[in-house]
């Protein structure tokens, strides 16, 4: 997230104010004190900072991926039912792989029914002839 120079600048900048970490986040605007700390480790340990620093490892192998998606393509594609049948991975990490395997999936509308556009008299004509029940509620749901 940072570049080599902004860490080591950071470094520097916590050294010089005398390992205070509020002060030296308050001068620069960045990092939290948990990534100061680690790269005044690193730069202790090191008398340098890695230059880029390292891939994160993958959560899940290859063919843990591949079980999942075949899963969902034939089991009725299902985000929800393959989640609980295989215990993982979590909704946003399934998804952006069906995506992915998937272009073609798009996700399926819950919503009901819109809601009709009334104007706000036929609203209240409806109310009032519901409350004054001179006809049932289901012949008044007609012919509004």
């Amino acid at each position: 997230m940072y570049s080599y120079e902004d860490r080591m600048r950071a470094v520097e900048l916590y050294i010089k104010l005398g390992k205070r970490l509020q002060a030296t986040i308050r001068e620069l605007g960045y990092p939290t004190k948990n990534a100061l700390k680690d790269w005044h480790r690193e730069y202790e340990l090191r008398q340098d900072l890695r230059i880029r620093s390292r891939p994160r490892q993958a959560k899940f192998s290859a063919s843990q991926k591949q079980i999942a998606l075949e899963h969902f393509a034939s089991q009725g594609r299902c985000i929800s039912w393959t989640m609980r049948a295989l215990g993982y991975p979590g909704r946003a990490t399934l998804t952006a792989w069906v995506r992915e395997a998937f272009p073609e999936t798009r996700a399926v509308s819950t919503r009901g029914y819109r809601v009709g556009t009334r104007c706000d008299a036929e609203k209240k004509a409806a109310v009032v002839g519901l409350y004054s029940r001179h006809e049932t509620a289901q012949a008044l749901a007609e012919k509004v």
